[in-house]
């Protein structure tokens, strides 16, 4: 069982919006619900991350770069580049801590 604990709904420190911070991957269950209320929740906002009309899909260039900010911003990378090298460099800025 993971030991991290951190809010569902989070400020961003920089617009002021709140948003959901969850991830499909890491978020194993909302404190405060049953398991099966937690797992509905979690499955209704995964659901809802994937229409498509929430989704940035990049067609690459040579030259491209892609920046986003994982505070506000679920990212989910394709294998879709069968054949050609992919170069990926991540920067981590410090700021500041998530609040609710």
């Amino acid at each position: 069982m993971q030991d991290a604990l951190h809010p569902v709904v989070i400020t961003h420190p920089l617009s002021g919006r709140r948003g959901l911070f969850v991830n499909l991957v890491f978020t194993t269950e909302i404190k405060g619900l049953s398991a099966d209320e937690s797992a509905a929740v979690l499955a209704m906002i995964y659901d809802h991350c994937k229409q498509p009309e929430f989704q940035c899909r990049l067609r690459w260039q040579k030259g491209d770069i892609a920046i986003w900010d994982n505070r506000a911003t679920c990212h989910k990378a394709i294998n879709d580049y069968h054949g050609f090298r992919r170069l990926m460099h991540r920067v981590t800025v410090e700021g500041d801590a998530l609040t609710q």
